[in-house]
Parts: structure tokens; sequence; C-alpha cells
């Protein structure tokens, strides 16, 4: 799954630099994730990064995008062009 910024967002911009995909952005009233963009940090850290910094817990996984941790593996490797896994 990708991750999905929750109306609880502050916009403190923490999480923005932390992504390492540049998924998220500023959106009209929080911001956002792209889910084409999203890798939940797969191929990067060990956690998502943004959740990890988010002081108020508002970026689950989006239930609506569900993706296994080979696709993100897959989407990892096209938007960084780095093979995956060995």
């Amino acid at each position: 799954m990708s991750l999905i910024i929750t109306d609880e967002c502050i916009n403190c911009d923490v999480c923005e630099p932390e992504c390492p995909n540049e998924a998220i952005t500023q959106g009209e009233e929080i911001y956002e994730i792209d889910p084409n963009k999203c890798t939940e940090c797969v191929g990067h850290y060990d956690t998502p990064q943004c959740v990890e910094v988010c002081p108020v817990d508002c970026i689950p996984k989006d239930p609506a995008n569900q993706e296994s941790e080979d696709v993100l593996w897959v989407k990892y490797e096209k938007l960084t062009g780095n093979p995956g896994r060995s």
C-alpha cells in the first residue's frame, strides 16, 4: 500500500523533506502523498520516514491503494533506476 495523509495533518512541514521519492507535496489544505511515487520507503529505509517524524500520527496505509512489498520494490526500481532486491 502507499500511505495517505489524513485530515488530522497540522501542516507542520516535517514529512515532506523526509520522503526520498518526493511523493509528499503541499495540497490545498493539507499535505498529500502521490500514490504513484510512494514506496513506503522500500528500497531506502526499513520504515516509512514520514510516519516516523509525524508528530500527530496522521499517515496510515491507504486502503484504496493496496500494494504488496513486491509491487513497492518494482515501483522503487522504476522511480530510482536502481535494481531492487538482489
